[in-house]
């Protein structure tokens, strides 16, 4: 029998949205990643070499060598999601997304971190609904974010409109690459963008927005960068289109239609998620679990660390060990729910346990079985993640 036709568009593979990257860009591209990750890791060899030999490190040697193993294990994730575009295989889904509400929800997400560096964001967003892909929109806007707040030396402006007819979503992010107080510098040195304008974020903006037929475009003047973002497709103006939020899974039974996404299909990527435990197996457990999914991942012992990895910025999620629901997750939870109302928490539990979705239990967090992580953590995680989609 015959199934009727879906109300709403076929997922359309990247390939078929726009032209993929000759061989020669993805040449380039790999090239930057080895620079990217051989750079900071061979700093950091060579400070525990003279570690090594001396038996000593200073505390400012100690954070230089954390730096350069962050920087390459950044370099390392953006490369996850730029092989994820590359495959050829990635499929898009088309649905109406508030473009002006998934910014938001990244700005409050990125908050701590602005504020730790100092940095002050100036928001003007008009409501804007686009027909793109959620979950690629999410991980485009979190690296125009990485990028923006690495270039900038002063603020960020954000700016959501429309274009005049053709009517168009346009997105504008500006910030000054260039100290302002550059005294008797040549002019050489205002005009010339710094190399790390073009670094691998910038390569990934590039791609995913290309990927979800977004235009990227980018203003490089007098100490000052411009980028542009332009979304030609605007919720409604297309026949068929489904409007109001994707149906999902029934609360008491979190399903995918493939529970183990491949390689090339990682809904997450580039999402951060925190491990708290004090058990080191369990932390093993849990990040075997995901392991698949693209997923940024770190991991602490106890609430006391949690609390002090939150200040400088938050994560997407926090898979935490039931025995470590006290007083302190309680204050963690509640400074975190502050800012971000839909943070996702979820609850590890010991013993045989339904797994619960955060929409079907009273406290709005989701419950998990230990010996369920394998088979149900993903679906679970994908669904408590995409809630700020």
């Amino acid at each position: 029998m015959s199934r009727p036709p879906p109300t709403v568009a076929a997922p359309l593979a990247a390939n078929d949205m726009v032209q993929r990257p000759s061989d020669s860009q993805w040449g380039d591209i790999v090239q930057q990643l080895g620079a990217e990750i051989a750079g900071p890791l061979s700093g950091a060899l060579e400070r525990i070499h003279a570690l090594i030999s001396t038996g000593q490190i200073d505390r400012q040697g100690l954070r230089a060598l954390r730096d350069a193993v962050a920087q390459a294990r950044e370099a390392g994730m953006v490369s996850q999601q730029l092989a994820r575009l590359a495959s050829g295989r990635l499929r898009l889904s088309r649905e109406p997304v508030s473009l002006t509400q998934v910014l938001r929800g990244v700005l409050a997400q990125r908050s701590r971190e602005t504020q730790a560096r100092g940095i002050q964001i100036r928001q003007l967003l008009q409501p804007i609904e686009v027909m793109t892909d959620a979950s690629l929109l999410f991980s485009l806007l979190n690296a125009v974010m990485d990028w923006a707040l690495t270039n900038t030396h002063s603020s960020l402006e954000m700016r959501l409109d429309l274009t005049p007819w053709p009517a168009k979503a346009r997105l504008m992010c500006r910030f000054a690459h260039r100290s302002l107080d550059l005294g008797s510098a040549p002019s050489s040195a205002i005009n010339e963008p710094p190399e790390s304008l073009n670094s691998l974020t910038w390569r990934l903006i590039e791609q995913t927005a290309l990927t979800i037929g977004a235009l990227p475009l980018r203003e490089d003047e007098a100490g000052i960068t411009m980028l542009t973002l332009e979304f030609p497709h605007l919720a409604g103006d297309e026949p068929g289109a489904q409007h109001g939020p994707a149906p999902v899974a029934p609360p008491d039974r979190p399903e995918l239609d493939d529970p183990t996404p491949s390689h090339n299909s990682k809904p997450l990527a580039g999402c951060h998620l925190l491990i708290v435990s004090p058990r080191r197996e369990l932390r093993q457990e849990i990040q075997a679990a995901v392991r698949h999914m693209g997923l940024i991942i770190d991991a602490v012992a106890s609430m006391d660390e949690a609390l002090e990895f939150c200040e400088e910025g938050l994560p997407h999620g926090i898979a935490f060990e039931q025995s470590l629901r006290d007083a302190d997750f309680d204050r963690l939870r509640a400074d975190i729910t502050g800012e971000v109302p839909n943070f996702s928490f979820v609850e590890v539990m010991d013993g045989d346990l339904q797994t619960q979705l955060s929409t079907a239990t009273a406290d709005h967090m989701a419950r998990i079985s230990r010996q369920n992580l394998q088979d149900a953590l993903p679906s679970v995680l994908l669904f408590e993640l995409s809630k700020a989609l």
